[in-house]
């Protein structure tokens, strides 16, 4: 299965609208592990977006196969290969990460396979990122973007179509403030 999930979070956005110091923040979120590199990071604030990020974009990697929403993100656990890698672990389901920093956002790609590579991903403005992602479709399809339909699974996750042909495997959305992003796989090869 190539499942595909992101996350993005907009930074200037999470300074003023999270405290992720406040009391039980942490605890509530973060496995005891992740805590600990969260508080030994040369800066912690950057630390919990990052592990925010990578859990989020395992989430909806994971919910499209199971088509179930819950909450729990303590089950997800977060392992850093390196400043961009990493895996988290949910179960006995591992998703390998990327992620990307700028001074104004964080942005993370989880995939259930690391062998995965089409992936085709943008980051944008949060108002046009349904736009972009039609671009990008019709461009690697060679059709028209007003020609492309979006529809939605059972639990909200898009899915594309060109003439009743499924065209994405996978597709996650993500938008925080001022960003927005997105991922997806195609369904074949055209």
């Amino acid at each position: 299965m190539h499942n595909i999930g992101n996350d993005i979070v907009d930074i200037k956005l999470a300074k003023t609208q999270s405290n992720w110091q406040r009391k039980g923040f942490l605890e509530k979120q973060f496995t005891q592990k992740e805590q600990k590199e969260i508080h030994d990071a040369d800066n912690p604030f950057l630390k919990v977006w990052q592990f925010w990020s990578m859990k989020e974009a395992a989430y909806k990697c994971y919910t499209q196969k199971v088509e179930k929403r819950f909450f729990a993100p303590l089950k997800f656990e977060c392992t850093l290969i390196s400043k961009e890698e990493g895996t988290v672990v949910f179960k006995d389901k591992v998703f390998y990460t990327t992620t990307a920093f700028s001074l104004f956002y964080i942005s993370t790609i989880a995939k259930k396979n690391a062998a995965t590579t089409s992936i085709f991903s943008t980051i944008g403005k949060a108002n046009i990122v349904d736009r972009n992602l039609r671009a990008k479709l019709a461009e690697a399809i060679n059709v028209l973007p007003d020609e492309i339909e979006k529809r939605k699974t059972a639990i909200g996750a898009p899915l594309f179509f060109y003439q009743e042909k499924r065209l994405t495997k996978s597709c996650s959305i993500s938008h925080h403030g001022n960003y927005g992003a997105f991922a997806f796989t195609l369904e074949n090869e055209y």
